[in-house]
C-alpha cells in the first residue's frame, strides 16, 4: 500500500464526478450508498467543487456522516461555477471553454467553502482542477501551501498540467499527486508527465482509468446528453475503429477469466507502485469489481501483449486538455 503524504492509500480509489449525471442519471439516495460503499471499502475519495456545482461534495459529507470508517477525500478548485465569480477562459477540445481561477484570493475561498460543503476542518489533499493561464502557478500554490500551514489541508496536488509546471510547482511546496488522464485507452502520460511525477516521488492518480467507461466492453453507443460524446475518440469513424481494437483486449480478458474493466484496472496498477486509478461507479457491485483487480497479476507475456495492441496513440481521436 503506498502513502500520501505518510497516509496508507489503497491503490484503486472512487471517483465520484459519475454520481453527478455525467455518464446518465443517478438517483440521489443510491448514490449516498454507494459512496458509504467506497468508504467502507477505505478507498480514496476523490470529488471537485465544481462537480454538480458543490453538490458531489455534500453528498460525500452525508455519505462520511454515515459511515463509521475514516475518509480519505481529495477534492479540487479552480473551475470557477458561480455566476459572481470571474476567470480565465480555458479552452478544452470537449466542445466548451472553461472559466479558471487561481488567484491567491479565490484560492482561499474555494477551500473554505470545500471545508464547509464536506463538513471537514481539514482536506486530506487538494488540487489545482488546471492552472489558471493569466495567473501564475507560484501564486496558486503558494496560496494552498499557506492553507496546508493554517492546518485546512494535508497535502496538495495538481491536475490536467504539463511535466514542466509539475517541476515549478514542487518548487514552492512539495507536490504529493498529479491527476492525470491514463489508461490502455490513452497513454500519452508516459511521455513526459510519469517521468516528472516520477522525479518528485509524487503519486500519480488516473482519472478516466476505464477510458471514461470505453474500456469496460459494455459502451456499444452513447445517449443523448451523455457527456463522452463530446470525446473526439468516442465520434463517428474513431468510435467504430477504436471498439474493434478493444475487441482484442476482450480476448485477452476472456483467456484471463476476468473483465475487461479489470484488466485495464491490473495494467495501470502495473505500471508503478505509485499509480492510483479512481473509476467511478454508480454501482456498489461494479466497486468491488475493480477493487478485485487488485489481486490480479499480470505475466510479462500479457504486458508485452497489450503494449503491441493499445501503444501510445493507438486509439483514434484528438487527445484532450
Amino acid at each position: 500500500m503506498l502513502t500520501i503524504n505518510s497516509v496508507p492509500i489503497k491503490q484503486i480509489g472512487y471517483g465520484a464526478m459519475g454520481l453527478e449525471g455525467y455518464y446518465g442519471q443517478s438517483e440521489e439516495n443510491s448514490a449516498i450508498e454507494t459512496l458509504i460503499h467506497a468508504i467502507d471499502q477505505n478507498m480514496m475519495i476523490d470529488t471537485a467543487d465544481a462537480y454538480g456545482a458543490g453538490h458531489n461534495e455534500i453528498l460525500i459529507k452525508q455519505a462520511m456522516k454515515q459511515s463509521t470508517k475514516d475518509t480519505f477525500v481529495a477534492t479540487k478548485f479552480g473551475i470557477v461555477f458561480e455566476k459572481d465569480q470571474a476567470g480565465s477562459q480555458l479552452d478544452t477540445g470537449w466542445g466548451f471553454p472553461l472559466t479558471i481561477n487561481g488567484t491567491r484570493s479565490y484560492v482561499r475561498r474555494a477551500i473554505d467553502n470545500s471545508l464547509e460543503r464536506l463538513g471537514v476542518e481539514r482536506i486530506d489533499l487538494l488540487y489545482a482542477h488546471y492552472l489558471d493561464p493569466n495567473t501564475p502557478l507560484e501564486e496558486t500554490v503558494s496560496a494552498m501551501a499557506e492553507a496546508v500551514k493554517q492546518g485546512k489541508v494535508k497535502a496538495i496536488g495538481l491536475s490536467n498540467v504539463t511535466a514542466d509546471e509539475i517541476i515549478r510547482a514542487n518548487e514552492v511546496h512539495t507536490i504529493s499527486a498529479v491527476q492525470y488522464e491514463y489508461s490502455l485507452f490513452r497513454r500519452e502520460a508516459e511521455k513526459e508527465i510519469l517521468p516528472a511525477v516520477n522525479s518528485i516521488g509524487a503519486a500519480l492518480v488516473c482519472w478516466s482509468p476505464l477510458g471514461a467507461g470505453f474500456l469496460t466492453g459494455t459502451v456499444k453507443e452513447l445517449d443523448d446528453g451523455d457527456f463522452r460524446k463530446n470525446n473526439p475518440k468516442m465520434q463517428g469513424e474513431n468510435f467504430t475503429s477504436n471498439l474493434q481494437r478493444l475487441e482484442h483486449i476482450r480476448n485477452i480478458s476472456v483467456g484471463l477469466s476476468v473483465t475487461p474493466a479489470q484488466l485495464a484496472l491490473a495494467w495501470l496498477i502495473a505500471q508503478g507502485d505509485n499509480i492510483i486509478p479512481i473509476p467511478g461507479s454508480r454501482k456498489k457491485s461494479r466497486i468491488d469489481e475493480n477493487l478485485a483487480a487488485l489481486d490480479i497479476k499480470l505475466s510479462i507475456e500479457i504486458l508485452n501483449e497489450l503494449d503491441s495492441i493499445a501503444p501510445i496513440g493507438a486509439f483514434k481521436g484528438a487527445t484532450l486538455v
